[in-house]
């Protein structure tokens, strides 16, 4: 792959570029998901649509949208020239990377109970964003990240980390919560209690924003965070959307819960 890229590139100055040029792609990207997504929620789950096309099932999705962004970072890691990877903060970014994806492609998808199709289309953007954003955040951090002398002491990088690990943490917790609303045999839905969710009904959103958020702060480049602004983009509007519908659904749903962001709106 590497090779192939490198054929078609005549420098690491060109190639930096790129992945500046696919960073302010994304952030475009960014933009134009918010204005969709004002006229229609994210098709997936009990948003779900046949005009997408054909359900995919909701572990088999899982797991294979998000493995990209796991398996083609740690290509690049193992099979390319990663210059900077003896660079303790650029080791340490990759750590946080790695531990959400890990997670979400090897322990997640293994512990939904039940959970509708995705449809094909959904499924098919998930797999090519990870496989866009696994190669941007791994070449970057991997490569060409160049952090000065003691940045992992920096308020930036401390701050950043402290946010990183509380975000991945909410998330964690909030995804237990949702786990195991459902007795086995159950396929309905129910109010999810505990947690941030008594204060917000996306906290598990709430949780990977937080996540995404500390890891731009601790990279502090346009890389991260056009990754963490895509994330905003989108969990927000997915928190926004269930806020509505528990809203819908349940007459007894906590009238004092948020959306996304507790005691501001």
């Amino acid at each position: 792959m590497m090779n192939l890229l490198h054929g078609l590139l005549v420098s690491e100055a060109e190639e930096m570029r790129l992945l500046e040029l696919m960073s302010y792609a994304m952030l475009l990207m960014a933009a134009v998901t918010f204005f969709s997504l004002l006229f229609e929620d994210v098709p997936y789950g009990r948003y779900a649509s046949r005009k997408y096309g054909f359900p995919v099932g909701a572990k088999f999705a899982w797991f294979v949208q998000e493995l990209p962004a796991l398996l083609i970072p740690l290509f690049l890691l193992l099979g390319t020239s990663a210059s900077k990877l003896d660079r303790l903060p650029n080791r340490l970014l990759l750590v946080m990377y790695f531990c959400h994806y890990l997670q979400r492609c090897l322990i997640y998808p293994f512990l939904i109970r039940g959970g509708k199709g995705t449809p094909f289309v959904s499924f098919l953007l998930a797999f090519v964003f990870c496989v866009y954003n696994g190669y941007l955040q791994g070449r970057y951090l991997s490569h060409y990240a160049d952090y000065p002398a003691g940045w992992v002491t920096h308020p930036a990088f401390v701050s950043g980390s402290i946010m990183w690990l509380v975000g991945f943490l909410i998330n964690l917790h909030s995804d237990h919560i949702l786990r195991n609303l459902r007795k086995p045999g159950e396929t309905g839905y129910k109010i999810p209690p505990g947690g941030l969710f008594e204060y917000v009904s996306g906290a598990n959103f709430l949780g990977e924003i937080v996540e995404w958020a500390g890891f731009a702060c601790a990279g502090c480049s346009v890389h991260s965070a056009s990754f963490a602004v895509f994330t905003l983009v989108v969990l927000s509007s997915r928190a926004a959307a269930h806020h509505r519908w528990y809203l819908e659904k349940f007459e007894d749903y906590p009238k004092g819960r948020k959306a996304l962001v507790p005691f501001l709106y």
